[in-house]
């Protein structure tokens, strides 16, 4: 891979595993150095650092939770420490659940617009602090079912909603400092949480392949390269975007 992002500083969040991870490990390949940001896993985020310094990558693994607005600017401040500057924020920090109408609470409600939707601004917000007078690039990471609408997923699509709104709404607003703000709306991926959902040999994976043109489900690797895309100056001329990466579902 060119090196497209050389020089270039990167903070992935939830990269310990799936889809974050794959992009962490892109974004290396192209040379930005990378801080990989995790909740939980730190076996997972120490795996995904040795695997880009095995690489002759460069990343460190930082400890924070996105719901959490002391957590977030903790993140930052290590970013700052480890690498001297920010130039790519990748928004991947998530958290799916699904109910019924009648089984949505105010806990569930909270727990997934806390961390998709509150989290994604507060560190856009200390990310646009820490980009330098050249702007820099930020990446949400959506999902096909803003567009989609699943039943049964209410308020995470709504999330994901708000994620697309906010995307066009700082684009215009950040426009002017050069920092750009664009969306990736993956589909169905197949990643640890999805195995762990017990949805990776469900009917819902049989009817999504059923529905995509491409007739599979995606992996993480073909969600990274748009990442890279969006984090390079390729790019340079897209703000307010968001790219449905799903095969064709829709």
């Amino acid at each position: 891979m060119s090196k497209k992002l050389q020089g270039k500083v990167a903070v992935v969040t939830g990269a310990s595993k799936g889809i974050g991870a794959s992009i962490a490990q892109h974004l290396a390949a192209a040379g930005a150095g990378v801080v990989v940001n995790y909740a939980s896993s730190k076996e997972g985020a120490d795996r995904v650092v040795g695997e880009i310094t095995k690489a002759g990558g460069k990343a460190i693994a930082v400890k924070a939770d996105l719901s959490n607005p002391a957590d977030i600017q903790h993140l930052f401040v290590e970013a700052k420490k480890a690498f001297g500057r920010l130039d790519i924020l990748v928004n991947n920090a998530g958290v799916y659940e699904f109910a019924p109408l009648e089984a949505i609470t105010p806990e569930h409600f909270h727990k997934m617009f806390n961390l998709n939707v509150l989290g994604l601004i507060l560190a856009t917000q200390e990310a646009a602090k820490s980009f330098g007078p050249g702007g820099g690039s930020v990446i949400n990471i959506s999902s096909v079912v803003s567009s989609a609408t699943p039943a049964m997923t209410t308020v995470y699509t709504a999330t994901k909603g708000a994620v697309d709104a906010v995307t066009r709404t700082l684009a215009k607003e950040l426009g002017p400092k050069k920092i750009r703000v664009n969306a990736i709306n993956p589909g169905m991926v197949e990643t640890e949480g999805v195995h762990a959902a017990g949805l990776s040999d469900s009917d819902m994976r049989k009817q999504y392949e059923a529905q995509a043109p491409l007739g599979r489900i995606g992996q993480p690797q073909d969600i990274a390269p748009a990442a890279v895309f969006l984090a390079s100056d390729d790019s340079a001329w897209l703000t307010g975007e968001t790219i449905l990466i799903a095969g064709g579902y829709r």
